[in-house]
């Protein structure tokens, strides 16, 4: 009895699977996408199979995102109907994440349609984390950062230079987006306003972008492939130290500045 009830549940679920298998056929009879999602570089697989043959006509695919036509092709249509065709999901017009939509028109009154959704690289490299920052004996504080293009290593305070070194690994050109709470790091001039971080890249100067409220400072630090260490030089960073270290600190800007102009050209020419 107990193995008629196995087969039972064997015979149950075999069927079940027979029954989603044929209605997925149906469904897609006609415009079937082998997957629901790409990512960008892979192999988009489309076939079907028309209602009726017609002689000497092939079958037009236009792909959209959203009015813009990113790809058309002319597909050769078998003698039972069946079509397939392939393409890649790259190129100048994938660009943009989101659905995109195939139409497959055969003749004057047979037109199909199906979707599916696309991710560039950029995004799928992009890393959103909370890095716990240790300040030794003192404890640690959180640091949130996006990073594109790479990995954060490692995030440590030096006190030599008032601010913070972040280590990466940059697989590519890319962007990192710190989120730095003001009690932990700060730039202030005398007067009590913000100011400007001082920012080497493998010790060359570089831009930022930056937006602050009343908590913290947001900075965007653009990277190139193969770039290693960060250091976001401020007035103050956790632990606070004193005017030794900030003379200490001019010294150490003046030389790396220094240095800096003399590499700028081999970093942007």
């Amino acid at each position: 009895m107990r193995c008629q009830g196995y087969f039972l549940i064997f015979f149950l679920v075999l069927s079940t699977v027979a029954s989603y298998n044929v209605a997925s056929a149906q469904e897609c009879k006609q415009l079937c996408v082998s997957k629901q999602f790409y990512e960008q570089g892979e192999t988009i697989v489309i076939s079907g199979k028309v209602d009726v043959v017609l002689e000497n006509t092939d079958l037009l695919i236009q792909v959209y995102r959203e009015t813009n036509r990113v790809h058309i092709a002319q597909v050769d249509v078998a003698q039972d109907g069946s079509y397939a065709y392939t393409f890649k999901a790259d190129g100048p017009y994938f660009m943009t994440d989101g659905t995109y939509l195939i139409q497959a028109s055969y003749g004057i009154a047979n037109n199909y349609e199906a979707n599916f959704n696309f991710q560039t690289k950029a995004t799928a490299d992009t890393t959103t984390e909370i890095f716990e920052v240790r300040i030794g004996s003192s404890g640690t504080f959180d640091v949130p950062y996006t990073i594109k293009g790479g990995t954060v290593e490692n995030i440590i305070v030096d006190p030599e230079i008032l601010g913070l070194i972040v280590t990466i690994q940059a697989d590519n050109d890319g962007s990192l987006l710190l989120d730095l709470g003001r009690q932990w790091i700060d730039a202030k001039k005398i007067d009590g306003t913000d100011d400007t971080y001082i920012i080497f890249i493998d010790g060359l100067e570089v831009p930022y972008q930056e937006t602050t409220n009343a908590n913290s400072r947001l900075l965007t630090i653009q990277f190139q492939e193969g770039d290693s260490d960060i250091e976001i030089i401020g007035t103050f960073v956790v632990p606070e130290f004193g005017p030794i270290a900030l003379i200490i600190l001019v010294i150490a800007i003046t030389t790396m500045i220094v240095i800096s102009t003399k590499k700028a050209s081999l970093r942007f020419n």
